[in-house]
């Protein structure tokens, strides 16, 4: 299976098929409302206006499995998108990133694309302190560590890139605009 053979839910619980998304460049990034990530809906609202006409799509699928950072409702988190950071792109049902719970398309993703690191900057080491008290094998395993987890799939649906939340968002619009 690839890309394309995979759904996700809008919050109107309807399945949307990853095929509507043939020949965009999609990025898929699971966020969070109250996050210390949570300004980076800015950049990514920022990437969507510049990109969108070109071909960009950005599916934001809210996650709640990370210190419960995302505890509201799918209504209040699109509430909270749209009036704080004027969010546009399309907003997805809440769902699980990790475990048995896992959107199928997540698990997809992560088989593509593995974990390979937060960097060297100070949050990319304060993530790593903090994961390493959660799971101390986290860096060997492909789960989403944390909110605010990037994929970037291009115009044929291959998964080409994975940020994780520390990645400088200037790296995320390049490796995007690269595709378009």
């Amino acid at each position: 299976m690839g890309f394309y053979d995979y759904a996700v839910k809008n919050t109107d619980g309807e399945d949307v098929s990853m095929k509507t998304f043939e020949g965009k460049v999609v990025l898929v990034v699971n966020t969070a409302t109250g996050c210390g990530f949570t300004p980076q809906y800015k950049d990514l609202e920022d990437m969507y206006e510049q990109f969108h006409e070109q071909g960009l799509e950005i599916l934001d699928i809210p996650c709640n499995q990370f210190a419960g950072q995302t505890p509201g409702t799918d209504e209040e988190i699109h509430e909270f998108c749209t009036l704080k950071y004027k969010t546009q792109f399309e907003q997805m049902k809440k769902s699980e990133v990790n475990g048995e719970g896992a959107l199928p398309l997540y698990t997809y993703l992560k088989s593509q694309k593995g974990f390979e690191g937060f960097g060297k900057s100070p949050a990319a080491l304060a993530m790593s302190v903090m994961l390493k008290k959660i799971d101390k094998d986290y860096k060997n395993n492909p789960d989403i560590k944390w909110n605010f987890t990037k994929f970037v799939v291009d115009r044929q649906g291959n998964v080409v890139a994975r940020f994780e939340p520390t990645a400088d968002m200037k790296k995320v619009a390049e490796c995007v605009q690269s595709l378009l």
